[in-house]
């Protein structure tokens, strides 16, 4: 699968996006039991999200689905949630993923906590329904470059005849 569109994302992008989850999410509940970040992309925006909340217990549930990068392969627990923040089924948890994508991965994590509330930064419409909160949506044949997936290089100019 070879997406039509590119949407690439810059870290100062991504924190200004992961800040103003943030910012919906502290009207949601003024405090969280606990954030479970689904990794890897999860990580970051958990990171920032539990600063600017104040949330200090941060858990992970590893789950592989894009064996390759162009091609979302079958889901495989590697890591589940700790057994105390399953009690009253998530309540109280917020679940933070960068992206939902197809809703695989986010509907196996809500079939774990299925009272937490579930945020991501950006969405498509395929797993936008499964998604409580989130900052941009972006449509389904749209590939979301993340910036720890980019490096820098020189980019050629897009007419080679430049003066300059």
């Amino acid at each position: 699968m070879t997406p039509e569109k590119s949407f690439p994302v810059s870290w100062d992008q991504f924190h200004r996006d992961a800040r103003a989850l943030a910012w919906r999410l502290a009207g949601v509940r003024k405090e969280w039991r606990a954030i479970v970040c689904i990794t890897r992309g999860g990580l970051v925006p958990a990171a920032i999200i539990a600063r600017e909340l104040g949330t200090r217990l941060i858990e992970t549930v590893c789950i592989a689905s894009y064996h390759e990068y162009d091609e979302q392969g079958e889901l495989k627990v590697l890591k589940d949630v700790s057994p105390t923040l399953l009690d009253d089924e998530g309540e109280g948890i917020l679940i933070v993923d960068d992206l939902t994508d197809t809703g695989k991965t986010a509907g196996l994590v809500r079939a774990m906590l299925p009272k937490a509330h579930f945020a991501t930064v950006y969405a498509k419409p395929k797993g936008r329904p499964l998604v409580d909160t989130f900052v941009t949506e972006v449509s389904q044949d749209t590939w979301i470059f993340f910036p720890w997936d980019l490096g820098l290089s020189f980019q050629a100019p897009l007419s080679k005849d430049t003066a300059g």
